[in-house]
């Protein structure tokens, strides 16, 4: 069982910065993938980015390519998501999400946090 807890949301202005944590309760944390979703009112859960346990290779969705960032740490047991340029569209409750096995982008991850709210005001 892995437990996911986030932190680092909040309130940003249009082109401004936030960065997400999320810190892993499990002491294997580095045989984990690990990627963010986001999902905004009335909208389904999307895939924002992932980054691989094996090789740390990153894949990031088409609409936050070049402005977000995803990274871990290992020894912490967290993997981060560097927020810049925001828009608001970017308005969402954010969740990190930990597999096993190969990364994916889409939703099929075993273990969820509860969300971290972020609001993006134009």
């Amino acid at each position: 069982q892995v437990q996911l807890v986030e932190s680092g949301g909040g309130l940003a202005q249009a082109g401004g910065s936030l960065r997400l944590s999320c810190a892993a309760s499990a002491r294997t944390f580095s045989l984990y993938n690990m990627g963010w979703f986001r999902q905004a009112p009335g909208k389904e859960r999307e895939f924002v980015a992932a980054i691989s346990r094996s090789d740390g290779s990153t894949y990031y969705a088409d609409s936050v390519k070049g402005r977000f960032t995803i990274s871990r740490d290992n020894a912490k047991n967290t993997v981060y998501l560097q927020m810049n340029s925001l828009k608001p569209e970017d308005t969402a409750v954010y969740y990190c999400a930990a597999r096993p096995g190969i990364v994916v982008v889409t939703s099929n991850y075993n273990y969820w946090g509860q969300g971290t709210q972020v609001t993006v005001s134009s």
